[in-house]
């Protein structure tokens, strides 16, 4: 019986390897729509090329769940961090006019560019700008808990210490592209939404491409949908505007097509090149390792055997071959641009509802099926491993909340908690008493409702309820005074 088994995959596979095209894009786009349902996505859109020419551009499902209009090739979702490889570009472009170099030290363009770190300062070069080795951990906070503009948040960053030393590790960096997107502004003369537009949308007949949700008005775009209380609700729009070069990127399916011929084809495109030919190849050139802790859970199921990240572009092997992709992530919303390059193989997916990771299954399905062979059902195989993945999320909050002490009371009266809170690096945290409740906003942006949890820990959800609960735990000084509060991580001084 194994025998007659193996037989029987290697039957399957020759099979399939042995479709005309013709059959294999009908099998795939019929693959598709059912990932799509698997995953509970309400609307997804596709874009695959190879060798130069586009073979599915298509949307699947609807715009919005509980309406009727559906998603075509046009349909606008974010391109979120995929943005990064054309920031990337958009610096190589420079590198090409003589303008900028990689190792240049990015104090010689931002002079008032300074980092906690004065060594980093001194050290940083425009190459670690787009590849997170800096020592300098997350700092997302700054544009997602706050209302502060991207000049604010650069002179913030001189804040946020060092989680490593520079270029000893791999944490996820968007911050950096900020200021990478600072340098074109510096040497081109022209912001860096205005230049992307100028030197790549237009050039590639991207019509339907914004670098900013600013600038986005149309009808045909797809809203943001999240798992809340275990049902698939709209939420409201993320803006990464104001760190626009790290993931403000808007565009369809049929654009991104474009987008992925001219990277496949060493940025050549209909009437010129973006790049030389070494530069693109820079552009791709492994720059750091990245661990297994920081890559994608995939690697549990593709094993490969490198992962790396390149000036916009995470990295690995698969069937022995080289892949370039980079997924991008906002609320209620996906993208993954995936390309083989020997097979000169692109695929671009996005979707509306929040990390729904069926962008890696038709990533890997699409080089299996026009390129390497292979009839894995990798749909089915992440849908496991992520709904596990999922389980044991929620098991963590269920063993957290068993571990409540019952019976206990707070150290004050419920008012005694309220007042003002603030940091230098996370700003103001307000709270206030609400009957048997405390209101905690942090800066004004996020709000959250907290019940008594137990001894001086109060924990609730969050007003946007899709980022699930959080707690806060005051300290009392010497005095049996409230003097401090955790909230998210962030540690908080009562003002007087």
């Amino acid at each position: 019986m194994k025998k007659l088994f193996f037989v029987f995959i290697f039957l399957s596979a020759f099979i399939a390897e042995g479709q005309t095209l013709e059959a294999r894009v009908k099998e795939f786009d019929a693959y598709i729509e059912k990932s799509r349902i698997l995953f509970q996505i309400p609307g997804i859109s596709v874009a695959v090329v190879k060798d130069g020419k586009v073979l599915l551009s298509k949307g699947y499902g609807v715009r919005e769940l509980g309406k009727p209009e559906p998603v075509n090739g046009q349909t606008l979702f974010a391109c979120a961090s995929t943005t990064k490889a054309m920031t990337a570009t958009c610096m190589a472009m420079l590198v090409d006019e003589g303008k900028v170099k990689w190792d240049d030290p990015v104090l010689k363009y931002l002079p008032d560019f300074q980092l906690y770190d004065p060594y980093v300062t001194r050290e940083l070069k425009i190459r670690d700008l787009f590849t997170h080795n800096s020592g300098v951990g997350n700092a997302d906070f700054f544009w997602s808990t706050m209302r502060i503009s991207s000049d604010e948040i650069l002179s913030q960053m001189k804040l946020v210490k060092p989680s490593y030393s520079l270029r000893s590790d791999f944490i996820y960096q968007n911050i950096f592209y900020q200021f990478a997107g600072k340098v074109i502004e510096k040497v081109s003369g022209m912001p860096w939404e205005v230049f992307i537009q100028k030197r790549i949308f237009d050039p590639l007949k991207m019509t339907r491409t914004y670098p900013m949700l600013k600038l986005v008005n149309d009808v045909n775009q797809s809203s943001p949908h999240h798992f809340v209380n275990n049902k698939i609700t709209i939420i409201q729009r993320t803006s990464a505007d104001v760190i626009g070069p790290a993931g403000s990127v808007w565009s369809c399916a049929d654009d991104m097509g474009k987008w992925a011929m001219c990277m496949l084809d060493s940025s050549k495109y209909a009437g010129g090149r973006l790049v030389k030919a070494a530069t693109w190849n820079e552009l791709f050139k492994p720059q750091v390792i990245v661990p297994a802790n920081q890559f994608y859970p995939t690697m549990q199921l593709t094993k490969p055997n490198w992962t790396t990240y390149s000036l916009g572009w995470f990295q690995q092997d698969y069937k022995g071959k080289k892949v370039n992709f980079h997924t991008g992530s906002l609320a209620g919303e996906t993208a993954i641009h995936g390309q083989l390059p020997e097979s000169k193989l692109g695929i671009y997916v996005f979707g509306n509802l929040d990390h729904a990771e069926v962008r890696h299954a038709l990533m890997f399905r699409a080089f299996d099926a026009f390129a390497l062979g292979g009839v894995k059902d990798w749909s089915n195989e992440f849908n496991t491993l992520y709904t596990k993945r999922n389980e044991a999320a929620e098991q963590e909050v269920k063993n957290f909340e068993s571990k409540r002490i019952m019976n206990t009371r707070p150290s004050v009266d419920m008012a005694a908690y309220a007042g003002t809170y603030t940091d230098p690096l996370f700003g103001e945290l307000i709270i206030t008493q609400q009957g048997n409740t405390l209101v905690c906003t942090l800066n004004n942006v996020v709000k959250a409702t907290l019940e008594h949890w137990h001894y001086d820990t109060f924990r609730g959800s969050f007003e946007k309820l899709w980022w699930g609960k959080t707690n806060a735990t005051f300290t009392l000084n010497t005095q049996g005074k409230v003097s401090k509060v955790g909230f998210e991580g962030m540690e908080f001084r009562r003002v007087p």
